[in-house]
């Protein structure tokens, strides 16, 4: 019988040979294999692990099985850490990579005169051409280090062309890789304005680092004052913000808490025994008494270990007297010389119309004393011997009238004797004392003040129920003070959205350390609790 031929079979029955064997040519033949052997006794399989009683069990192959699974999930995740490693690594390298003035941070540019970062074109090139752009140091800069005060922001007497401040949302957006970067994060404080100067929520920013508060312009406070009652007052203020204590080094704050100014200090002590520092001294940030000095991160390489220092641009807090006077007004805010306290009453006080005289013979109730134009204080409900002590600049001088004739009195003489606002066409854009804040204090002890009420970017008044003046004449007097307790009542009117806020009475003078009382703590809490060092 003749053999049928492939070629004989209908042409819709042929098979075309090469689809075959891709149909199971593909990758699943080590499937095969182990389901063959799952259905073949041991002995009749052979492969690369043995035969007989040398294969493999099912035990060992499962362990081997769960093993090659953990290594490729820590392989894993140890991609995805690389690539986060390598996303910041980028953000930080472009951050550093756009040339910026070293005085105060801003991206260099050759365009607009007025705005920061500003240089001209031909030293631009030049100094491009020969890789020293880092070198520079813009138009801006160049002002301020000769006392120019030019503020970054938009209206104010500042640059027209924009808000150059760095809010503390874009701050922390700026350096949100800090979370990941081994670091210590160095937080400074003003102590004349420590609550308007606080910048909240650090830890969120700084992640696990550690971080050091530093608490500034110390020397500014009264003649006497006994430091370590302030630090003891300082960490009980702090005590509750959560902070603890080749690394980089982040100095964070607000603006104008004299961050630059530190910066520059430790690069000059730094400098006595380490070369590097000494270098960087040449080429550090400008300081000046304008807010938004620094508006750029600015890296300074400060170590022979390869760490390195960032000056990082201070936060505009919304909130301090700085944000709402003229830039021309700014240097007025700024303490240049020791705190003195002015008490209230007191014969040496401005006054118009003989009313100091009125006070020394009577009380302070129903009297309104001005701080300026920026703060009125009115006086409700007071003892009869309470007593108000302003710390601040001495160039904001204090007026007192009664409490009937403070608007009045307040219309006429804004801009003239009440500054800032400082001349009469800045007096006429003056929004007043918009924000008013009612204050019920109560006080126990007559022989310590009461508490503070500081003033954002300004300063504090140090309310005494009794004033010290009348405890030590006490003994000679038929008042019995020491029984004394009870509210005093103030009203504080201030700018919006300028913030009063109310505090322990923060030991300052010679008298400071006389009432200042240590807290006792436990075992525990002395262990924990934060140290300081002066």
């Amino acid at each position: 019988m003749a053999s049928l031929s492939p070629l004989s079979l209908p042409h819709h029955l042929k098979i075309s040979a090469p689809k075959f064997p891709k149909i199971y040519t593909k990758p699943t033949l080590v499937l095969c294999k182990a389901s063959v052997s799952e259905t073949h006794s041991s002995e009749s399989v052979s492969g690369p692990d043995g035969t007989g009683a040398a294969a493999p069990t099912r035990g060992q192959k499962f362990l081997e099985h769960q093993l090659s699974l953990e290594a490729m999930t820590e392989k894993k995740t140890e991609t995805k850490k690389k690539k986060k490693m390598m996303k910041k690594e980028r953000v930080l390298k472009v951050s550093m990579a756009v040339a910026t003035c070293y005085g105060c941070g801003a991206p260099l540019q050759t365009s607009d005169s007025d705005a920061p970062g500003y240089v001209d074109l031909e030293t631009y090139e030049l100094k491009k051409k020969h890789h020293q752009l880092r070198t520079i140091l813009c138009g801006r800069c160049r002002l301020l280090s000769h006392g120019h005060m030019i503020t970054a922001v938009g209206g104010n007497g500042g640059y027209s062309g924009g808000k150059q401040f760095v809010t503390a949302e874009q701050l922390r957006e700026k350096l949100s890789h800090l979370r990941y970067e081994k670091a210590l994060i160095v937080k400074l404080v003003d102590i004349v304005d420590f609550n308007g100067s606080f910048l909240a929520r650090v830890r969120d920013l700084a992640g696990a680092n550690p971080i050091i508060l530093v608490v500034t312009k110390v020397d500014l406070l009264p003649k006497g004052t006994d430091f370590n009652c302030v630090g003891d007052w300082v960490v009980e203020a702090t005590t509750k913000k959560k902070l603890k204590g080749g690394m980089f080094t982040f100095w964070l704050g607000s603006a104008n808490v004299g961050k630059s100014a530190f910066i520059n200090a430790l690069l000059k002590m730094i400098g006595q025994k380490d070369p590097v520092a000494a270098a960087a001294q040449k080429y550090k940030p400008i300081q000046s008494a304008v807010p938004g000095t620094t508006l750029g991160p600015i890296q300074i390489n400060a170590f022979l270990g390869g760490g390195k220092l960032f000056d990082t641009p201070g936060v505009h807090l919304h909130h301090r007297q700085a944000a709402v006077v003229h830039s021309e007004d700014l240097p007025v805010l700024a303490p240049q010389s020791r705190l003195r306290g002015h008490s209230f009453p007191n014969s040496r006080v401005a006054s118009d119309n003989g009313t100091a005289s009125k006070v020394q013979s009577s009380d302070l109730n129903g009297f309104s004393i001005f701080w300026g134009g920026l703060v009125r204080i009115d006086i409700l409900k007071v003892l009869p011997e309470t007593c108000l002590t302003f710390y601040g600049p001495k160039a904001l001088r204090i007026h007192m009238v009664p409490t009937d004739e403070a608007d009045e009195f307040y219309q006429k003489e804004l801009g003239v004797l009440l500054t800032p606002p400082t001349g009469k066409e800045r007096a006429d854009n003056w929004r007043g004392l918009e924000s008013e804040r009612q204050l019920h204090i109560p006080y126990e002890d007559v022989e310590r003040p009461a508490c503070d009420v500081a003033i954002s970017g300004l300063g504090w008044i140090s309310i005494e129920p009794v004033s010290r003046s009348i405890r030590q004449s006490d003994s000679d007097s038929d008042l019995n003070l020491k029984d004394k307790a009870g509210e005093l009542h103030l009203t504080v009117h201030v700018p919006k959205p300028v913030e009063v806020f109310v505090r322990p009475p923060l030991p300052v003078g010679k008298v400071g350390a006389e009432w200042y009382q240590y807290r006792e703590l436990t075992d525990k809490e002395e262990e924990v609790r934060p140290k300081w060092f002066f």
